[in-house]
């Protein structure tokens, strides 16, 4: 093997469809018809055609057809440009072209099917900026080309930005020629010229079938080629099927037919070139192909050297052969031939080009790129010289086979865990390939019968998450139709059928994929491979990779210092894959435990349990004992085969490269660290190979381990480690979504990056770019080197897991690049390289911080509490130890006790919003506090932060610890209010608060004031049961009241709120009443603090006699609230609501006044609760008493109404049932009984008159019981109201009874009495006069008359005058 190779990355996965920029092209050829795609077996994404344009002002441009020629996609290498699409109305015809224009304009040409000729002119801006923000200054001409008809056909060659040649089916060249008149111009025009390929007596006989029809196609053009542009040389030369290079000239055509030397190509066709006796000619492929290239030295000028390649026939020595031409004015001469190689049998020459005197060559070898190169020597060619190829095949890549697949089933782990793992391999398949093939496994598993399984129809945000949820989801777990007995075995074999079904899928597309196309050459004559979805680049091979492709394809290794690794390999071979496969997994787990003991016992304890020796026949050992007792120093070779497999050549810059870096840094390629990437990967498998064939020795020589030197085996292990862990690295995938933790984005370009990497869930045909692990991670290093294998070595360098030489030390660059992909968001990799190294004080750090990031914060308490024995003078760290453990610290700076280091958790877990552990970490930080040190912020967060957890117990243990008084007021009214609205009301009660009493009333009273009664907790509530529960009765009464009024307030206010607040409020009244009641009789009181809406509702309240302006401003007058206010405004409240909730009253009645509620009580018959609520109200009950006298006259003249039900409240009553008589007996009773008990003389028997006046009303005779009351307490009223009603007869006689009544006062009086006989003259003159004035007259008249003439006479007798 030579010592390059093919180093290729996927560009669906650096350059996603989603990414690209759209540009659609019109046309102006009418009746075009639509563009449709054919479906092919090939994907539309895979390219047909690609083209590299690499200048030192653009860099290293990609064109590429894709969709069946409708779309042509062009893309930078060299930058991070996004990628530009032109989508054509109709197909391009192979091949487009592009250009540089002047520094600062690409031109880009195609032509299509429909005959247009598209001129695209990019402007760049002379940097490599290229079209970045300057996609809108980006102009497109269309031209129609006359000369055809139908749909064009033929070869496109692009020549230039002026020239493009056509080869048409019929073996004639069309020429179109343009003056380019710079950009912006929509007209560009073409002169068309086409030129015959032969003689006027050919043309003559292409009308001849008999003469034509042998040899038709034998002249069509499958190859042109011309002088790489820039040039001003107008020639080309084409190749047709029958092997016959031609020359054409512009204005002339062709000037030169020249028939190649019959070679052995693949057979198409066998037709009768000439009637030549008995040779058949052998026509080449129709199909487009490279076979021509023209090139030219500098030391001769005016040559123009033409190389065409004409393949052989299909055989097992080589593929074909190049023949050398050269151009001078219009002669042609053959200079030589030059033979392929015999690694070039059984492939397909795809291109080749000719740089600097060295010729490349491109193979499609059996579906894979294989790039040769070797000198052009012209003397050798033209003396028939053995040409020396050098071949370059693709980096070795583990290929998903069966076969690999049930290596890999022998690992731990599910199935389904191993195949996605296995399948979401960096570089193994592209996203593309990913993506075409779970769309194919859905619409199959679509296509089945029956209602789809769910995963099927879900869309997912990522395409791993697509893979791992569809594939094997219409697998199911069924039981045996005869036992019941679950069929797990054939559930895990239709599970693997279907997983290696999407493998094949994957597999087959990717095939397609790595297809190769052209070669391409970027920077100092460096070589690109442009394979159908991949750049591969030609790269030198480092000394790990070059032995292991030696081995792998069984050569000898050249350097006899190496002759170890043949021997190595030899045992691989002979023990087999299953035996190294359990051998991997012996050391894996041995390495993830701690190294207690010596290595050569700890080899021979493994080998005693894994019994390595034994899968070697007695043959094999034999040879191999030989072949080691053939290396001259053992220990010598296996240091040098340490030095193979962890040494690293970074390369020495020269200083003047450095110098222009730093003035014009190179551009930041994506594609170039996908290379590296990729081949980070292939060295670390490689190196990784090696170290295990070198472990699989130590198992072979167990025996005789004790006499190696033990720090030779500590370096075996060491190595072996830093491959492993690399290996897994590179084989990790990195999700476009990990984002570091929070708690290490700090500063505001951080917050600003993790905005930009947000995702958003897309259509699933899309994908955004998804890149590996190391990848990645070659992102954060910043290295613009774009040479390898230095920038991969540079990586594997910078990571340090090369360098340490003891697995039983974890190294400072080990756990530092642990901690850098904990930092980057990869916690799951960090936890695993972890797992490898010992548990020193900066892996438990590291660890502690990954177990903190994942949520599992206990675990991460625990280790970070037992680090705090790290700090201080006191501590038993080794140097490195320190050292590591100060490198992973925040800045890099180890804590000098354990004070600042808790604190620095305690900060920790606080960025995580962990409460808990934030409050625990403070307390020992507490603990270990130094003297007078100020510790007032500790004790905060610990009472805050427990009053936050709601441990209310804890809270107010540091409460009464904190020696502060301030901090405990401050810290008051957080715990009260936390622990009402935790419902901890009754734990706040059992609290004392010594000292501190007063502050928790203020801040209940607060709350109190200022909350909405409706709302949860009640503050006021609260307080109440404060109050209470310290025997404080008045200020608990005046809680409720306020709570009471505050809630009329609000009710007043939204009449809507009435329904459910009035209970509320009925409530607090209440509950004040019971509170006041249990104060000290003589105390029965408090006092209402004033406020600007305070108003006393009842009639109790005393009118304040200070204007209001004496009050100073904000200031009110306060109340004094005693026990019969409170009880009557819930006796008035009360019945507001009664008669609310029973006659639904308007909104503007909601609360009405005493007067109308005892009004509307007598309206509505209840009179038993109008009578109370009058009483209790002190309302006068005159209409009251007016009512239920009409009602006991309605009784009376109609007795049937009670049968109405109106009397339900009066007369049914368990009292009045036991009266006897007929309801009008009953309600005159009820009458006589109501007057009797609320009638009196404080009330000047009103109630008496009102019902004697409603009864004379009606014309009715009062009862005797209602005229004797008012006779014994009202004489003269009656003698009024008789007047009034016009009764003069009863006038009469009630002023006779008055006059006789008064008569029999005692006549012993004195004349200090004489009051007493006073008598209403004035009232009995009316009464005379009135009688005598009506005719006839009253018959008791004269009688009056007699008794006032006889009673003035006695009142006479009586003066003192007589």
């Amino acid at each position: 093997m030579d010592g390059s190779l093919l180093i290729g990355t996927h560009l669906s996965s650096l350059f996603p469809q989603s990414r690209a920029l759209s540009i659609y092209v019109q046309t102006q050829r009418a009746n075009t018809p639509l563009s449709s795609i054919q479906r092919e077996s090939d994907p539309a994404e895979h390219a047909l055609y690609s083209s590299v344009l690499q200048t030192s002002s653009t860099g290293t441009i990609l064109l590429r057809v894709l969709h069946g020629g409708l779309i042509v996609e062009l893309v930078s290498l060299a930058t991070q440009n996004q990628p530009l699409r032109f989508v054509f109305p109709s197909a391009v015809l192979l091949a487009p072209g592009i250009f540089l224009w002047e520094n600062d304009e690409i031109h880009f040409i195609a032509v299509t099917i429909t005959g247009s000729i598209y001129r695209a002119v990019i402007p760049t801006g002379g940097g490599l900026e290229l079209w970045h923000n300057r996609t809108q200054n980006i102009w497109i001409s269309e031209y129609l080309i006359k000369n055809f008809s139908g749909t064009m056909k033929g070869l496109v060659h692009i020549h230039s930005t002026h020239c493009v040649f056509i080869g048409l089916p019929n073996g004639s060249l069309m020429r179109l020629e343009t003056e380019y008149a710079g950009s912006g111009r929509l007209d560009d025009e073409w002169t068309e010229s086409i030129f015959q390929a032969g003689s006027f007596l050919s043309s003559f006989k292409s009308f001849l079938p008999s003469l034509s029809s042998a040899n038709s196609d034998a002249g069509e053009i499958i190859s042109l080629a011309t002088h790489p542009w820039p040039t001003d040389v107008g020639y080309v030369w084409t190749l047709s099927r029958d092997r016959v290079l031609r020359l054409w000239k512009p204005k002339i055509g062709c000037v030169v037919a020249k028939t190649l030397s019959q070679g052995f190509g693949r057979e198409s066709s066998t037709v009768q070139a000439r009637p030549s006796p008995g040779k058949p000619h052998v026509l080449l492929d129709p199909a487009r192909q490279i076979l021509l290239r023209v090139f030219s030295f500098a030391e001769d000028y005016d040559h123009f050297y033409v190389l065409a390649f004409l393949p052989a026939i299909p055989s097992s020595t080589f593929g074909g052969s190049f023949q050398l031409l050269d151009t001078l004015s219009d002669q042609v001469t053959e200079v030589g031939t030059i033979q392929c190689s015999r690694h070039t049998a059984h492939c397909h020459l795809q291109d080749f080009m000719v740089i600097a005197n060295v010729l490349y060559a491109l193979w499609d070898r059996q579906g894979q790129a294989m790039v040769e190169k070797t000198m052009l020597d012209l003397d050798s060619i033209r003396n028939d010289g053995f040409s020396v190829w050098e071949t370059a095949l693709c980096a070795t890549e583990t290929e998903l086979t069966p076969a690999h697949l049930e290596e890999i089933l022998m690992g731990k782990g599910s199935m389904t865990d191993k195949f996605f793992d296995a399948v979401m391999r960096p570089n193994l398949f592209s996203t593309l390939t990913l993506r075409i093939a779970i769309d194919q496994y859905t619409d199959a598993c679509l296509s089945l019968p029956g209602s789809p399984p769910h995963p099927l129809t879900v869309t997912y945000a990522s395409l791993e998450e697509n893979i791992a949820a569809v594939v094997g989801c219409t697998v199911t777990l069924n039981r045996d139709p005869s036992t019941g007995a679950l069929q797990y075995d054939k559930y895990w074999n239709a599970l693997k059928r279907d997983w290696e079904g999407f493998i094949a899928r994957c597999r087959e597309i990717e095939r397609s994929a790595r297809w190769p196309l052209v070669l391409g050459a970027q920077g100092q004559g460096e070589i690109i491979v442009v394979e159908r979805e991949r750049v591969s680049a030609l790269v030198a091979q480092d000394l790990p990779i070059h032995l292991h492709q030696v081995l792998s394809h069984d050569l000898r290794i050249a350097d006899s210092q190496y002759d170890l690794f043949g021997i190595l390999w030899t045992l691989r071979q002979k023990v087999g894959p299953q035996t190294m496969l359990s051998l991997e997994n012996c050391l894996v787990d041995l390495m993830h435990q701690e190294i207690a003991f010596p290595f050569a016992d700890i080899l021979k304890d493994q080998a005693s349990q894994f019994h390595f020796k034994d899968n070697l026949d007695e043959g094999a050992n034999i040879w191999l004992l030989g072949r080691l007792a053939s290396v001259d120093n053992l220990d010598d070779a296996v240091r040098t085969s340490l030095d193979v497999i962890g040494g690293l050549d970074m390369g020495v810059k020269r200083e003047e490269e450095e110098e222009v870096e730093l003035l014009l840094p190179p551009p930041v390629s994506d594609w170039f660290r996908g290379l590296t990437a990729s081949y980070t990967a292939t060295t670390t498998n490689a190196r990784y190979d090696l170290c295990l064939c070198l472990m699989a020795l130590l198992f072979f020589l167990v025996d005789d381990l004790s006499d190696w030197d033990p720090s030779l085996l500590a370096e075996v292990f060491a190595v072996f480690r830093g491959t492993a862990t690399l290996r897994y690295i590179a084989r990790q995938p990195s999700s476009a979504t990990t984002q570091p933790p929070l708690d290490d984005v700090s500063s505001a370009d951080d917050v600003v990056s993790l905005l930009q990497n947000m995702q958003v869930s897309r259509n699933r045909n899309h994908s955004t770019s998804t890149y590996s692990l190391v990848h990645r991670l070659l992102i954060q290093t910043g290295d613009l080197s774009h040479e390898l294998p230095g920038a991969a070595h540079r990586f594997l360098d910078n990571t340090g897991l090369l360098q340490s030489i003891t697995p039983a030390v974890a190294s400072k660059a080990e756990v530092s690049f642990c901690e850098k992909l904990r930092v980057l968001g990869y916690m799951h990799v960090s936890r695993e390289l972890l797992s490898w190294l010992p548990r020193a004080p900066g892996v438990s750090y590291v660890l502690s911080r990954i177990w903190l990031n994942a949520g599992r914060v206990d675990d991460a308490a625990f280790i970070l509490e037992k680090l705090a024995g790290c700090f201080g003078p006191d501590n038993a760290l080794s140097q490195e130890d320190r050292d590591t453990l100060q490198d992973v610290l925040p800045s890099s700076h180890l804590f000098d006790s354990s004070y600042p280091f808790y604190l620095y958790i305690a900060t920790l877990f606080k960025s995580n919003s962990l409460q808990y552990h934030e409050v625990h970490f403070t307390k020992l930080a507490l603990s270990v506090a130094p003297p007078m040190l100020d510790t007032s912020s500790l004790w905060h967060t610990i009472v805050r932060g427990y009053i936050d957890l709601g441990l209310f117990d804890e809270a107010y243990a540091a409460w009464i610890s904190t020696p502060s008084h301030a901090q405990k007021r401050e810290h008051i009214s957080q715990l009260v209010y936390r622990m009402c609205e935790s419902n901890q009301v009754d734990k706040l009660l059992s609290y004392n608060f010594a000292g501190f009493a007063d502050e928790v009333e203020d801040a209940l009273s607060f709350k109190a004031r200022n909350e909405d009664p409706s709302m949860l907790p009640s503050y006021t509530r609260i307080l109440y049961s404060w109050f209470l529960s310290r025997g404080d009765y008045r200020n608990a009464a005046l809680t409720m009241y306020q709570k009471a009024r505050k809630l009329r307030g609000l009710m007043t206010r939204d009449p809507s709120l009435v329904t459910r607040l009035a209970g509320e409020q009925l409530e607090a009244y209440l509950i004040s009443m019971n509170a006041l009641s249990l104060a000290d009789p003589k105390n029965l009181w408090f006092l209402l603090p004033g406020s600007v809406d305070s108003t006393h509702e009842n009639k109790h309240s005393t009118t304040s006699t200070v204007p209001e302006s004496r009050y100073s401003h904000g200031k009110y007058e306060n109340e004094i609230v005693q026990l019969t206010d409170i009880q009557y405004e819930y006796t008035l409240l009360s019945a507001q609501l009664d008669v609310m909730f029973r006659e639904s009253p308007s909104s503007s009645e909601f609360f009405p006044p005493p007067s109308s509620i005892v009004l509307k009580l007598a309206q509505s018959n209840r009179f038993n609760t109008a009578l109370a609520t009058a009483r209790s109200l002190e309302v006068d009950m005159t209409d009251l008493f007016a009512h239920l006298t009409n009602q006991c006259l309605r009784l009376s003249h109609s007795p049937d109404v009670i049968v109405q039900g109106d009397t339900s409240d009066w007369l049914l009553t368990d009292n009045a049932l036991t009266w006897p008589g007929s309801p009008a007996d009953k309600g005159w009773r009820y009458l006589r009984e109501s007057i009797k008990r609320h009638d009196a003389i404080e009330t000047d028997f009103k109630y008496s008159k009102i019902a004697f006046e409603t009864i004379l009303s009606f014309q009715s005779c009062p009862p005797p019981w209602l005229l004797q009351i008012l006779e014994e307490h009202h004489h003269e009223y009656l003698i009024r109201i008789s007047l009034r009603f016009g009764n003069l007869d009863q006038a009469v006689d009630h002023t006779l009874s008055l006059i006789r009544k008064t008569d029999k006062q005692p006549s012993r009086e004195t004349s200090k009495n004489a009051a007493s006989m006073w008598l209403p003259y004035t009232l009995i003159d009316q009464v005379l006069v009135n009688g005598m004035a009506q005719e006839p007259s009253p018959p008791r008249l004269s009688e009056l008359r007699m008794e006032v003439i006889n009673r003035v006479k006695r009142m006479q007798k009586l003066s003192p005058a007589h």
